[in-house]
């Protein structure tokens, strides 16, 4: 399993599991968001923070799409610093060619 850029080798099964499910939200905003935002982070993660981040990536798509917007207001159990860095992400949103991830592993 890999993402669009990070292969998942050199990961432990849980970090591979929620690089996974990143890229398979079911929303494709999401699927963006989470995706890239783990290719960049997983690896870098607590044990802690995956736990936050697990707790996150359980709630429903379309409220995390909200709440990322601003469209609806964060609740309580989210205000994180987590939560923080995920929501101030800004994913790539070019089309994924051969060429752009060429690119991409050039820097």
């Amino acid at each position: 399993m890999t993402g669009l850029t990070r292969s998942s080798a050199d990961l432990s099964p849980r970090r591979r599991r929620i690089l996974y499910r990143c890229w398979h939200r079911g929303i494709r905003e999401m699927d963006l968001v989470f995706g890239q935002f783990a290719e960049e982070e997983i690896a870098a993660l607590s044990d802690a923070e995956l736990d936050q981040f697990e707790a996150i990536m359980g709630e429903d798509d379309h409220d995390l799409h909200a709440w990322i917007t601003g469209a609806k207001p964060l609740p309580e159990h989210l205000q994180t610093p987590l939560f923080a860095r995920v929501a101030s992400y800004r994913p790539d949103f070019d089309p994924v060619t051969t060429a752009s991830l060429q690119a991409k592993s050039e820097r």
